[in-house]
């Protein structure tokens, strides 16, 4: 069992406006029907593959593989809560750097409010959280925990920025799909 640290590592949201009502908006829809293609066009270059599974107990899984500043990350991200206007996915993901490997937990909350009678706020927030892992991986490497968390804000924070308006933009045409 991994140990998660209640401590921040790193945490940003973005929002972009969507021009469709909040009553067509589908984030779970969306999020388990994804299409690879799709997942990779929300933010190259980083977007590397994505994909849906299922946990043993039953419980909805996404799968997603990017890069993070200089770290591939593979999520698995397990839904803990999965509805039309929010998702809240948890993740203990495996970083890999040119130093190893490590593992972080990150939160990925995906949220849509009502603006007005045609259009939405999408909110894409990412929250990562230290393991015992990670804390003895940079122990290991000499990293400091201040230095490892600025890093991972500014590349989380980065990757976040680019990807919002494109998941966005995606929610937006699956919603008008249908």
């Amino acid at each position: 069992m991994v140990k998660v640290l209640d401590k921040i590592l790193s945490q940003s949201a973005y929002s972009a406006e969507i021009g469709v009502p909040l009553e067509k908006i589908d984030i779970a829809d969306w999020l388990f029907n994804l299409p690879e293609a799709e997942y990779l066009r929300c933010c190259p270059p980083d977007h590397i593959a994505a994909g849906v599974t299922w946990t043993d107990d039953g419980r909805r899984m996404s799968i997603n593989v990017e890069q993070i500043g200089s770290g591939l990350v593979v999520q698995h991200y397990v839904a803990e809560v999965a509805e039309p206007a929010y998702c809240r996915m948890n993740s203990i993901s495996d970083v890999f750097t040119a130093s190893g490997r490590t593992q972080v937990n990150v939160v990925w909350e995906l949220i849509a409010e009502k603006i007005d009678d045609s259009r939405t706020r999408y909110t894409n927030r990412v929250t990562a959280h230290p393991t015992e892992a990670f804390m003895s991986f940079i122990q290991e490497h000499g990293v400091t925990y201040e230095d490892a968390a600025a890093a991972r804000q500014a590349a989380g924070g980065d990757h976040n920025r680019r990807e919002t308006p494109l998941f966005a933009a995606s929610i937006a045409r699956r919603a008008l799909s249908k």
